[in-house]
């Protein structure tokens, strides 16, 4: 006691560290009346050399924030929040919601070099396990921070890392497709009006892939707008019949998931490396239901026999998560400044309107994103 603190090798105290901060936070989980408005959040600090703190001007809400205010994959985020049990406090709470940031940098752990205190022009995804964007201010690891593109404003730019780095992780890093392996491929979305799909579309016509996007049809606009070959209106007939009558595909992002899943992988050419990706795995259900090891266990035992039986019939079956990624987006940021990718926005909110924000998501068949002008004084 008394004693001057002695100061931790590697990090920079910030001068604001005590502060409190505006923020959107839920107490527990639950429904739109979970989101509570706060003036009162903690400053978040720098505890590794390679983060840095944002400024946020913009955000964007992305369906994993609905589930994850209704209490989804807790089990497995609280685990990754502190996997050795090390926090005394026993609750995650108060969390803030929100994945996607836009901003400034206003301070650099001491092992980031290729950022500096008031970048202007940064943009990043952050992992679920970690505090989100709904606020003032937010910690990101300097490897999740990318410069975003130079063609956008900070509202434009929120609505793309999540999305963006969710199709890229399915479609590059998953399924393996890329600039120069993808012209003329066949590749089939489902679900390719919301958020991932929207930005898949414009990832593989940019690529030169065959594109058949499958949506209502309020969105087939939308979809012929942003490149797609064919546009399929799931609501005008039975959808796997429409799909057979079409030659088959080298490549399936499934955004949807349930019954999809039984009869898709027959729409693949068999024995030519055909792939079907799926964003709808169990994985989070699993680790909530039966907790971290017999979770795990039965997520491997699902991924791995079907994974099998489909092998054994000539296509590969995978699973693809969103992965963070500061090297991936400077990858998409220069589509985006290339005029190849932009961004697809349904309705911007205020900060104060977080909630109909929430409302308007939670009411589906978005065409694009929902964006907060964090910023915004209203």
């Amino acid at each position: 006691r008394g004693a001057a603190r002695v100061p931790v090798r590697g990090l920079r105290g910030s001068a604001r560290a005590r502060s409190p901060m505006p923020a959107w936070v839920i107490d527990r989980y639950g429904c739109n009346e979970a989101l509570r408005f706060t003036r009162d959040m903690v400053f978040p600090a720098i505890r590794f050399p390679n983060e840095v703190i944002v400024k946020v001007h913009a955000a964007s809400l992305n369906p994993i924030d609905l589930s994850m205010r209704s209490g989804y994959g807790a089990t497995a985020l609280n685990m990754k929040r502190d996997p050795l049990k090390l926090k005394s406090e026993e609750t995650e709470f108060p969390l803030t919601l929100g994945r996607d940031v836009s901003g400034v940098i206003m301070e650099c752990g001491l092992s980031v070099s290729y950022f500096k205190p008031g970048d202007e022009v940064v943009w990043a995804a952050i992992p679920p396990w970690k505090q989100g964007t709904l606020s003032e201010f937010v910690v990101a690891s300097g490897n999740e921070v990318s410069f975003k593109p130079k063609s956008l404003s900070h509202t434009e730019a929120a609505s793309l890392p999540y999305v963006g780095l969710t199709a890229w992780s399915a479609i590059n890093q998953v399924g393996g497709l890329n600039q120069s392996n993808c012209i003329g491929k066949r590749v089939l979305i489902l679900g390719a009006s919301g958020g991932v799909g929207t930005f898949a579309v414009q990832l593989l016509k940019a690529w030169g892939a065959h594109v058949t996007a499958v949506c209502s049809h309020d969105a087939s606009a939308m979809m012929e707008k942003l490149g797609a070959d064919d546009v399929i209106d799931y609501k005008s007939g039975n959808l796997e019949e429409q799909l057979k009558a079409l030659p088959l595909f080298d490549f399936i992002l499934d955004n949807v998931g349930g019954s999809t899943e039984k009869w898709a992988l027959n729409l693949l050419k068999k024995w030519s490396g055909a792939t079907y990706v799926t964003l709808v795995t169990p994985f989070l259900i699993n680790m909530d239901k039966l907790g971290v090891a017999d979770g795990m266990l039965q997520t491997g035992i699902t991924v791995g026999s079907k994974t099998v039986k489909h092998l054994c019939k000539g296509v590969h079956y995978r699973w693809a998560f969103f992965t963070p990624s500061g090297p991936s987006l400077d990858e998409i940021a220069e589509l985006v400044d290339s005029g190849k990718i932009q961004p697809v926005i349904d309705e911007v909110f205020s900060f104060s309107e977080v909630p109909k924000a929430f409302m308007k998501l939670e009411g589906g068949h978005a065409r694009g994103k929902t964006v907060i002008n964090v910023i915004s004084k209203k």
